[in-house]
């Protein structure tokens, strides 16, 4: 039994459910038609090297449906794969989802909370998109919903950010995160691993710097290359500055650095999945997150270790 209160030899997502609501809960992805500063002019207009949301959006999504229409497509779309989850989190993933005046989130949130089977949402959003305003809002909902907001940092070091044109810097990242946690509110990071000019030592390094956020949750990405981006531009003409992870090597890397991890961080995935036709380079065949998730702990069990064995809190 490890700390976290399981056998699993990290502290997970699932387990995290099971501890705050008794059993399996699940996300159902719902695209609001937001976009995002760093697209629609607010901020700039060539976006995030990396991005292509059509990559990881379910087929369902389709900003032009209702929220509510959203919502029971996934579930039906859930129904089959998931027959245990019976209450649902709606999860507005595709783009900024903090980036519209107060009074439209309202209106969006309140609708996906109406539903009977939606006991909360979780918010992705960039760290320059929330303010004290909407962040009191989104504290109001969670005094009676899970609520959880979850901030795309992808990395910690600035020159990687200016590098991937992320429009903000780690310092914003780290304000918006502690805005958030003192309210309460459940708050969660995205990271991805092997962007250009990281060192491995460089990567590794993070997971002093990330245990040190009164982070609620996590989630870590290795570096994809999607068709149609300025990042499969650049990996073109300088392939040798990127970090393209064969997957011993990546199960390898994430054992290292979460045995650095901070155990009371619960970790959502450690691997991203984009359907093979978005991908511009080779990826791990056809294994699904979930494959790739056995193979890693049965790495973490050969090597008989777990999550924050080397952390120094």
């Amino acid at each position: 039994m490890f700390p976290w209160g399981d056998t699993r030899r990290f502290n997970s997502y699932s387990g995290y459910f099971k501890r705050i609501f008794g059993g399996r809960i699940q996300k159902l992805t719902i695209d609001a038609g937001f976009s995002c500063p760093n697209r629609d002019g607010s901020l700039s207009v060539g976006g995030c090297t990396f991005c292509n949301n059509d990559a990881f959006n379910p087929s369902y999504c389709e900003s032009v449906k209702s929220i509510t229409q959203q919502i029971e497509e996934g579930i039906e779309f859930h129904a089959v794969r998931y027959r245990r989850a019976d209450r649902y989190l709606a999860y507005f993933q595709a783009y900024s989802n903090t980036h519209a005046p107060l009074e439209r989130l309202k209106q969006i949130y309140d609708e996906a909370l109406a539903h009977p089977r939606v006991i909360g949402v979780v918010i992705g959003t960039r760290p320059d998109c929330v303010d004290a305003d909407k962040l009191n809002y989104i504290q109001s909902l969670a005094q009676k919903h899970y609520v959880a907001v979850e901030y795309g940092l992808e990395s910690t070091y600035n020159s990687t950010l200016e590098r991937i044109n992320r429009g903000h810097s780690y310092e914003k990242s780290v304000w918006a995160i502690q805005e958030t946690a003192k309210r309460g509110i459940k708050v969660g990071a995205h990271i991805i691993f092997g962007l250009p000019g990281e060192t491995r030592e460089m990567m590794m390094s993070q997971a002093q710097t990330l245990s040190q956020l009164p982070l609620d949750t996590i989630k870590f990405h290795q570096l994809q290359i999607i068709k149609g981006t300025i990042m499969e531009q650049e990996y073109l003409q300088n392939p040798n500055e990127f970090k393209l992870f064969a997957m011993d090597e990546y199960l390898d890397f994430m054992a290292d650095f979460l045995e650095r991890f901070n155990p009371n961080i619960v970790v959502e995935r450690f691997t991203g999945e984009a359907p093979p036709r978005f991908l511009a380079t080779p990826s791990w065949g056809r294994l699904r997150t979930d494959q790739v998730l056995q193979l890693f702990e049965k790495r973490l069990l050969e090597r008989d270790t777990y999550q924050g064995r080397l952390w120094k809190g």
